[in-house]
């Protein structure tokens, strides 16, 4: 199994496999884009483990997770969700933005996530007891949280926690260089670009410049598209709709590209 390029920030990579190690669940807080996706793809390869990954929603349920009984040819038969074939795969199981799911999954999880390690499938009459090789990972980004979708203490402090921001300068430039294909000198414009963005707090942006659209602009430009009009879609478009703020950042991408 080949390891996804993931560029080690601080002692994270060390985080993941101590609690792998002692079979603790982790809980990766963080901004979009910024590589916690990267990270977990990462380590669960070098783990040498399935991963199960599983975007949360506003409609994502238990039952979508544990599984369910379906018709099949007359027959009634169950079909496990992500959660219990990870468990039986003995895989790593991320659960990404796990905030916007329902109130359920988070209940489902405790005793998952804490020294039981078990899911009880009611509807089987069975415990699932998860194997040594199994680990329960789930992220949000702290921005968008709301006050009714933030995770209870009784979550929380079932797991460890590790907190991912962008990286510095020169290391975000690294990553976008080796992500995109594009050499070093462009890739550290790209990111003094992302700088501005972060920083313009007055256009009250949602969402800002991430690592990720660094190497989506990366990428257009390494396959001939010019530096400026790769900066528009690859970054300005995804962050917003509103004319006056796209060309004031298109303008600050003309003033660095």
């Amino acid at each position: 199994m080949s390891v996804p390029y993931y560029r080690p920030i601080q002692r994270e990579v060390e985080v993941f496999e101590h609690a792998y190690r002692n079979q603790l669940a982790l809980m990766i807080k963080g901004p979009t884009g910024c590589g916690k996706t990267r990270f977990v793809e990462a380590m669960a390869a070098k783990a040498e483990r399935p991963l199960v990954t599983v975007a949360c929603h506003d409609d994502t349920t238990a039952t979508d997770l544990l599984g369910r009984h379906l018709v099949e040819g007359g027959d009634t038969v169950w079909q496990d969700g992500p959660l219990t074939r990870a468990i039986r795969q003995g895989a790593i199981l991320y659960l990404d933005e796990i905030v916007e799911a329902r109130e359920d999954v988070v209940v489902v999880l405790h005793s998952l996530a804490d020294h039981r390690r078990q899911i009880y499938l009611d509807r089987l009459n069975e415990t699932l007891t998860a194997p040594a090789e199994f680990m329960l990972v789930i992220s949000f980004n702290p921005g968008y949280q709301r006050g009714f979708k933030e995770l209870k203490p009784s979550t929380r402090q079932r797991f460890v926690g590790l907190s991912f921001q962008y990286p510095e300068p020169a290391v975000e430039a690294e990553i976008v260089a080796q992500e995109s294909g594009i050499d070093l000198a462009m890739a550290k414009r790209l990111v003094a670009f992302a700088g501005k963005v972060r920083n313009l707090q007055e256009f009250g942006l949602s969402a800002t410049a991430s690592t990720r659209l660094l190497a989506h602009a990366g990428r257009l430009m390494h396959t001939g598209m010019p530096p400026r009009t790769a900066c528009h879609v690859g970054v300005i478009e995804p962050l917003t709709d509103d004319d006056d703020i796209r060309s004031a950042l298109q303008d600050t991408a003309n003033l660095i590209l």
